[in-house]
Parts: structure tokens; C-alpha cells; sequence
């Protein structure tokens, strides 16, 4: 089966070939710096077109290729608009095997503290514990919860550097890839991966000042 979602010969729908990536049904190279308008364009441009709609004259088997092409359409669609989904999903096709965290829809796994920042969290931790106490016996700490605001608004900003580093990386993804450097290739999706472990970590950090502050 080819990746096109229509026969080039005939105009009708085809099967999704079963190893077809996200990347491909967009018909675009496993970069990771992509042009968002142009991609929501795609998307409404073949979504239209294969709209079971459009097929409701049609054979019961293009019916159920039209279901199956929309469905692959909307996936991909909403894990490469996603800056952070589409970094995990090129790293997955390149065969990595992303570190135990918490994954974007907020699913719980386990989480390493990155080294430097033990002491802020071991910090963190400590307030936090004092803010569950503080709430539990009816009280309130203005200058605990100032603690608790700055400590949101400094790994926020932690979590806008992340943003900008991996951004970086992408560009030197998408150059190893246009030099065929496998080396480069290599070094910087360990990058990429230990970027998006700190990135998530800290990321849980904000969640739970958040959820120490709206209590």
C-alpha cells in the first residue's frame, strides 16, 4: 500500500498503509520545526475530502477506507500541532524510548529530580508540606504563600526556557537530517530526550504550586 491516502491513477480513496507516521500523511520530512498554518491548511483540505460525507454513495469498503484515512487524519493532526507530543512522537519513530515521567495528558508515571534542582525542590517540598498543614488547621501564611508565588513564576520561567531550548534543537535535528549527519543525529536526540524529562518534571512542579495556591 502506498502512503497517499487517494490512488494517483483513479482519484478514490485508499487504505492507510499500516507503517505509514504522522509525519508522511502530511507528506512532510520527520522535522520537527513545522509550519502550523500550513499544517492546519492540510488538514482541513484532506479532512474535507475525506469526509465520510463524501463517500456516503460509495462502495462498503471505501466507506470504511474513508473512516479509517480520518481517523489516522485527526491523530496525526493533533499530535504534530502539539509542539511537545510531536518532539515524543519523531523520537519514538527514531526508536527511543522516552525515560519514565508524566506524559502530556497527564497520565502519572514515575519522575527523576534533575540534579540541579534538588535543592529547590527538596525547598519546595518543605513549603508545600507547611502549606497542607497551614490550610488543615483553618490558617493562612501570607509570607508562605508570597514563597509559594515566586517559586511558580521562577520555574515557570524555567518552563520558557525549556520551550526555547528544545526549539533550538529542533533546528539541529532538522540539519543533521539535511547532512545526514548520523553522529550529530544521535547526540541530539539525547538532548531532546533529557530536555523533555526536565521539561516534564518541572512542568509537575508548576501543577502542584498551582494546586498548593487554589486549595
Amino acid at each position: 500500500m502506498g502512503t497517499k491516502p487517494f490512488c494517483d491513477a483513479c482519484g478514490k480513496v485508499q487504505p492507510p498503509s499500516p507503517d505509514i507516521d504522522y509525519f508522511a500523511a502530511f507528506g512532510l520530512p520527520r522535522k520537527l520545526n513545522i509550519d502550523l498554518s500550513a499544517l492546519e491548511r492540510s488538514f482541513y483540505r484532506l479532512s474535507r475530502k475525506l469526509h465520510p460525507d463524501v463517500y456516503a454513495q460509495a462502495t462498503q469498503q471505501e466507506q470504511q477506507w474513508s473512516l479509517e484515512q480520518t481517523s489516522l487524519l485527526n491523530d496525526a493532526y493533533r499530535t504534530l500541532k502539539n509542539s511537545i507530543a510531536r518532539t515524543e512522537y519523531l523520537l519514538k519513530l527514531e526508536g527511543v524510548v522516552l525515560e519514565a515521567g508524566k506524559s502530556e495528558d497527564g497520565a502519572a508515571k514515575e519522575s527523576r529530580v534533575p540534579a540541579d534542582l534538588l535543592e529547590e525542590v527538596f525547598e519546595l517540598n518543605m513549603q508545600l508540606e507547611e502549606m497542607r498543614m497551614t490550610r488543615k488547621m483553618g490558617e493562612d501564611d501570607p509570607q508562605l504563600r508570597k514563597d509559594l508565588e515566586k517559586a511558580h513564576i521562577d520555574f515557570e520561567s524555567q518552563l520558557a526556557a525549556s520551550d526555547s531550548n528544545l526549539q533550538d534543537l529542533w533546528t539541529l535535528w532538522g540539519t543533521a537530517l539535511d547532512n545526514e549527519d548520523t553522529a550529530r543525529k544521535s547526540e541530539t536526540k539525547d538532548q531532546m530526550v533529557a530536555l523533555l524529562d526536565r521539561r516534564r518534571y518541572i512542568r509537575n512542579l508548576v501543577r502542584d504550586v498551582n494546586e498548593a495556591l487554589e486549595a
